[in-house]
């Protein structure tokens, strides 16, 4: 059955194809996230490793809402690691286990980047694509990336006396 959402039937798989490269992104993120949390070490180790699990946690709510909002809108949500791999735009460093401070920095450049990939999809839906209802959605999802961006910025910055 189509949907019938009110938003232009031909804007709207623009829209999907968007989110799709989003949702890639997103599940990359929860990954790295994930796999930094299995293998962290050193002193801060314990800090480090339920901060991280918190960041994926939250990771792996957003993934799931933009696979939902994907098929809000009548498409279909891309689901493996094949399909993840070939649209995401982070990149992933195999069988290497940085230290805690380039995981750290790792994690905030990706969501950096995912923050800027954010905002101009957030001006697509609202310009190009009409759809005000995914523009609030990414927004509210710039916003959750700008405070884990903001944490691991914290947790790297230098000192102040």
């Amino acid at each position: 059955m189509r949907a019938a959402l009110g938003a232009e039937a031909e804007q709207r798989p623009g829209v999907v194809r968007a989110l799709e490269l989003l949702l890639a992104d997103e599940f990359v993120l929860y990954t790295k996230t994930r796999n930094y949390h299995w293998n962290v070490v050193g002193p801060g180790f314990s800090e480090l490793h339920k901060f991280l699990d918190e960041q994926y946690n939250m990771l792996n709510g957003t993934v799931d809402e933009v696979a939902e909002r994907i098929r809000a809108l009548g498409g279909w949500a891309i689901g493996t690691l094949h399909e993840f791999g070939e649209k995401t735009r982070l990149k992933e460093s195999p069988g290497r286990f940085p230290g805690a401070r380039t995981m750290l920095e790792n994690l905030l450049r990706d969501h950096e980047t995912v923050i800027r990939e954010l905002r101009d999809l957030t001006e697509q839906c609202a310009q190009q694509y009409h759809d005000g209802a995914t523009e609030g959605f990414l927004t509210e999802l710039t916003v959750r990336h700008e405070k884990m961006a903001w944490m691991l910025r914290s947790l790297i910055a230098p000192t102040v006396p």
